[in-house]
């Protein structure tokens, strides 16, 4: 087999500007998944009617793949509401729900890690509920969970790669356009293999330094 990086040369910045996508899509679903899954932990862990429901949605989410929730949303979803959107509003929906899910059972198990007579004592002074939460619960919580959410959002990261049946023009996208317009497969799709790799090695250098400053403190 004989490689033609050379006549995929002019085609490189137009494949790498598929990079800004999956870090804007990857960033915004981590925020909005990480707000979502503490409030889903929270409720969960409390019980009622609440935390059935949001029991529900983490099973859910948990239990089916990402690229057929994907489609259902962007797809199905707007046939029954009869409003539809754009791709993209469609990404952020299902993988900041996604990741809310999985990243509520990590929350949820570093909460749970926490020893009950640190809280059960604020309480005894007089502390309200809220500063329980931020003073207490979430510092000690964060510096358990911390492996396993970077380890998330690594996964998120590489889960972007579906976008691009959404019309998102990622670098799956536009590896595909330029597979149909040089008629090579294998170039491309190397150079975009190398750019995930290279992503997820600096999420994940990131996250042990964090880690390990968190430690340090």
């Amino acid at each position: 087999m004989t490689l033609r990086f050379d006549r995929l040369g002019p085609y490189l910045p137009f494949l790498l500007n598929g990079i800004w996508p999956v870090i804007i899509l990857s960033l915004v679903a981590a925020f909005f998944g990480c707000v979502i899954g503490f409030i889903a932990a929270l409720a969960k862990r409390r019980g009622g009617a609440i935390g059935k429901i949001f029991g529900a949605y983490i099973d859910f989410f948990r239990g089916t793949p990402a690229f057929v929730q994907l489609y259902f949303v962007h797809m199905a979803l707007p046939q029954i509401l009869k409003f539809n959107w754009p791709g993209w509003l469609s990404c952020v929906i299902v993988f900041s729900l996604n990741s809310g899910a999985y990243l509520a059972e990590v929350m949820r198990a570093g909460i749970e890690g926490i020893d009950r007579g640190q809280i059960e004592a604020a309480k005894a002074l007089g502390v309200k509920s809220k500063d329980i939460t931020r003073d207490i619960i979430v510092p000690q919580a964060l510096r358990k969970i911390l492996p396993a959410m970077f380890n998330e959002f690594i996964a998120l990261t590489k889960e972007t790669s579906i976008v691009s049946v959404v019309g998102m023009m990622d670098l799956m996208r536009r590896s595909s356009i330029i597979q149909g317009t040089l008629y090579i497969t294998f170039e491309p799709l190397l150079v975009v293999l190398v750019v995930y790799y290279l992503l997820n090695k600096i999420l994940s250098f990131c996250g042990k330094c964090l880690e390990r400053k968190l430690k340090y403190d």
